[in-house]
């Protein structure tokens, strides 16, 4: 049944567990592990940066990038509800002394340009020294513009500042952007990326690889990097059987990515539907994805017994309760992946129907 708690539940498809059960392994560690070398290879030409590492996970790559790029005492600019700040145990602090500069968001997920300005350090032994300006391409599902991506980086080059993009779902923001701009969601994301020192994307997530996130930068980066995952307690052994899923999902999951953004819509239309309709009425808030990823809002009472109902089902969902001028409201994510089919997202809207109209 229908599981919208995270893109990250994907099951590998028989096509991909053949593929890893036919994957030639060595030994990563000893850098001689022809699968995960292909994998690295692969995304390194893709995303247009000289190499690539493999790693566990997103939270790992991304600690990695930070730590590559920073030394002890240094500072990194981030968003107030970015990953590498809010969901990552304040691992740039704990593990790398690494000082985060939090920002806060702007509507459209961005990060005010004046506000990154205002927070970089001048050269005093007062201050940790700024050393990094990380970005998150998508936000909560939300799409930085191609425009934006490419002020940042500017910025950063201006002020002698690393660049890093927190890409997990880069491929969803590449999709989305691709057709106004007449790129394919592969050149979209290349683009993307252009100006930037690093980038760390998921294969775990939209993409439908089981494990594993990628690091990408310079011949350099890659090389500190490597030091970094070992300290860290990433280096693998046989990863090639996890390397080929991934190098599978990107050469064959980065298009269809754009049927979780028309499922995600088609979930939201029929939600704004019920929004008028019976225990719904006036208390529904439904905010319009962009991409795969689609929040709604309700009292949280009334959000605990919907929840509830769509457990008993065999639904499942996340939600988080947060503070309004109205009350306490329950937040419930709804994320659409490769495993939710269109007769999926019509299943639970039937059910929404049915408690909706329910006494």
């Amino acid at each position: 049944m229908p599981d919208f708690r995270s893109d990250t539940v994907t099951r590998p498809s028989a096509a991909m567990k053949a593929v890893m059960f036919d994957a030639p392994l060595g030994d990563d560690v000893f850098n001689d592990d022809p699968s995960t070398l292909a994998l690295q290879h692969y995304a390194a030409e893709l995303l247009g940066f000289e190499a690539a590492l493999f790693a566990p996970s997103g939270t790992q790559t991304n600690l990695i990038a930070m730590m590559s790029h920073c030394q002890r005492g240094d500072e990194a600019i981030v968003g107030q509800q970015w990953h590498t700040y809010k969901w990552e145990g304040g691992g740039m602090a704990v593990l790398g002394s690494i000082q985060p500069q939090p920002i806060a968001l702007q509507p459209d997920g961005t990060l005010a340009v004046t506000d990154i300005v205002d927070a970089i350090k001048p050269d005093d032994p007062h201050f940790a020294r700024t050393r990094l300006i990380v970005i998150e391409n998508t936000v909560g599902g939300k799409v930085l513009p191609l425009s934006y991506m490419q002020q940042v980086a500017t910025l950063a080059k201006q002020h002698n500042l690393q660049c890093h993009i927190d890409g997990a779902r880069l491929f969803n923001a590449a999709v989305a952007l691709a057709p106004q701009h007449q790129l394919s969601p592969q050149q979209m994301a290349k683009t993307l990326c252009q100006g930037y020192d690093s980038v760390s994307i998921c294969l775990s997530k939209g993409l439908g690889a089981p494990i594993g996130s990628l690091l990408l930068g310079s011949q350099e980066l890659i090389k500190k990097a490597k030091r970094v995952r070992k300290m860290l307690g990433g280096g693998m052994r046989q990863t090639g059987l996890l390397a080929a899923a991934g190098h599978y999902a990107l050469q064959n999951h980065i298009d269809r990515l754009a049927e979780d953004h028309a499922n995600a819509r088609l979930l939201a239309d029929g939600l704004a539907a019920l929004a008028g309709q019976g225990r719904f009425a006036e208390l529904l808030s439904v905010q319009p994805p962009q991409t795969n990823i689609l929040f709604t809002d309700l009292p949280a009472m009334l959000a605990d017994e919907l929840v509830a109902f769509l457990a008993s089902k065999q639904i499942q969902l996340t939600s988080s309760n947060y503070a309004s001028a109205s009350g306490t409201l329950k937040r419930i994510r709804w994320v659409c992946h490769l495993d939710i089919s269109t007769a999926d997202i019509q299943h639970t809207l039937d059910l929404l129907s049915q408690f909706a109209h329910s006494s």
